[in-house]
């Protein structure tokens, strides 16, 4: 069948989950027999995420082939099981900066370069470019913001003109908030109404409303917001608030999302009914998991949970399939220090060690990996934690007081994690970063062998700086063992400390490659280390 481009449009206010409605429609799409890709495109002039402080736009989410990309993209494959790449993520940034170098090469013939055609003719190429594959049958495009932002604008007008050249091969899906006004008791279809008027008036038509609500939405409000909106009544379906996004699917198929979809895109049926079973089961897990397991997040942007999204999410998927409630606490590690470390450790049943990048809040992960070492409390470090836990090791066990990262400290003289002679030469900041994923060989035995059931595993990096290869023996000799190494350099990718329980460091992040239906095993194996661990304090 002809590709299809679905267009993922939010109103009203930010924040309402386009990227949770795009990646149920694709979830469900994909139960339906099609082959489905989804893409974000982020109005901002940054060219991606990398250089975003995690509290502007939280988690910054890495693709397989090392492109630094928006957060969505890891609710896409979490939902999806399918591995996103560079395509699947496009800024204004990105789009400007290819226009003015396709400028500066001539490619326009000395013709004036103008935001119409030139602008939205790139991004248009840009949203074609997956569906130009003839690998997908649908693609689904989520335009951040909200109607109405100048930075939108462009993009809008891209969605207007593919709506118009591709006819019934488009359409788009307009997600806005439905208020309910507590002193008043009513809900307020206004703002909604509004909004649909916004995009009609830069030429969009929705086919497709998705209300989000706190409060049940009456039958009788929808066909009003229909009659208002010029949309189908069955098309006017409402997103309540749902104890997990993972519920999220099974909402929009008892309201016949898919079924709209594929009805008003002409498309094939392929299967009358969703295969949503290994889903299903999964939620079974979620909802009936009543003992709890408590993992405790040591990191220095806990302020915003978004900031580390990956994590909690593999956290959740490891805890379900391993049938325990998860209670995830994050313990901000700028005010972790050795008076508090016990009240505030002692409780959990395992701990977590974040990533990040400089020297805020360090000190606070050595005393919380020096407290867990010390108490075999099940410990995961992961990217910088892992450098931390490399780093701790050496000043309390080697009895190298002052070694450290050259990141934190450039005039260590144990610079025990350092760039590689080769990095040293580049000034570009994300020239030194080594992004996407890599190959990693790991020791026949070890924790994470034993967890991957192989001894050969492809991870997403993101990092820079390296554990340092002329201080392997004194570590490995000292008790923390180097089991995880890329096969072509060499480099250290995982250590572990056998005598402990669980005490694991990967310089990769594996919670990139949890999903719902694929949880990483990485992430399990730590799981049932803490469920352990409880159990011996239960006792």
């Amino acid at each position: 069948m002809e590709t299809k481009y679905i267009f993922v449009t939010g109103g009203v206010v930010s924040s309402l989950g386009k990227g949770i409605i795009s990646s149920s429609l694709a979830r469900l799409l994909l139960s339906r027999g099609y082959s489905v890709t989804i893409q974000k495109f982020d109005p901002y002039i940054n060219i991606d995420p990398g250089t975003l402080n995690p509290y502007e736009h939280g988690e910054c989410y890495v693709t397989v082939d090392g492109h630094e990309a928006d957060l969505d993209l890891g609710h896409y494959e979490r939902f999806t099981n399918i591995q996103t790449t560079r395509a699947n993520n496009v800024t204004t940034g990105r789009i400007y900066q290819s226009v003015i170098d396709k400028e500066r090469r001539g490619d326009y013939l000395g013709k004036t370069v103008q935001i119409i055609p030139h602008i939205t003719d790139e991004i248009k190429r840009n949203v074609k470019a997956l569906g130009n594959t003839g690998k997908f049958d649908f693609v689904i495009t989520e335009i951040g913001g909200t109607v109405g932002d100048i930075e939108s604008t462009p993009f809008l007008e891209a969605v207007r003109q593919l709506k118009w050249e591709l006819g019934k091969n488009a359409l788009c899906i307009h997600l806005t908030y439905v208020p309910f006004l507590k002193a008043a008791k009513e809900l307020k279809t206004k703002p909604t109404q509004h909004s649909v008027k916004m995009l009609q008036a830069v030429g969009i038509q929705p086919d497709i409303l998705v209300l989000r609500t706190e409060v049940e939405i009456p039958a009788g409000m929808r066909r009003k917001v229909a009659q208002f909106c010029n949309v189908d009544p069955r098309a006017v379906i409402q997103s309540l608030d749902a104890p997990s996004i993972y519920e999220v699917p099974l909402l929009m198929h008892a309201q016949g999302l898919d079924d709209m979809v594929i009805e008003l895109t002409g498309s094939e049926v392929r299967s009358q009914h969703a295969d949503l079973e290994a889903w299903n089961n999964f939620l079974r897990r979620l909802r009936e998991a009543k003992e709890v397991v408590n993992i405790g997040l040591v990191g220095k942007y806990v302020e915003l949970q978004d900031a580390y999204k990956s994590i909690s999410e593999a956290l959740l998927q490891a805890a379900t399939y391993c049938d325990r409630k998860l209670n995830l606490v994050y313990i901000h590690s700028e005010k972790l220090t050795e008076a508090d470390v016990d009240e505030k450790l002692a409780p959990m049943d395992g701990v977590i060690i974040a990533p990040g990048f400089g020297q805020r809040g360090i000190e606070g992960k050595f005393v919380a990996l020096k407290w867990c070492r010390e108490h075999n409390m099940p410990t995961f470090g992961i990217c910088l934690g892992m450098q931390c836990m490399v780093i701790e090791y050496a000043r309390d066990v080697l009895g190298m007081t002052d070694a450290n990262s050259t990141e934190m400290d450039p005039k260590t003289t144990h610079n025990v994690i350092d760039l590689m002679d080769e990095q040293k030469s580049i000034s570009n900041m994300g020239g030194t970063m080594r992004l996407g994923a890599y190959d990693c060989r790991l020791k026949p035995g070890s924790i994470p062998a034993e967890a991957y059931g192989t001894e050969m595993v492809k991870e997403r990096h993101r990092h820079r700086f390296e554990f340092n290869h002329e201080y392997r023996r004194a570590f490995e000799e000292a008790g923390m063992k180097c089991v995880g190494e890329n096969p072509e350099t060499g480099l250290v990718e995982v250590v572990q400390v056998p005598e402990l329980d669980w005490f694991v460091g990967t310089q990769y992040h594996p919670e990139y490659s949890s999903t719902v239906l694929s949880p990483n095993p990485l992430f399990i194996s730590f799981m049932k280390a803490a469920l352990k661990r409880a159990e011996k304090k239960e006792k």
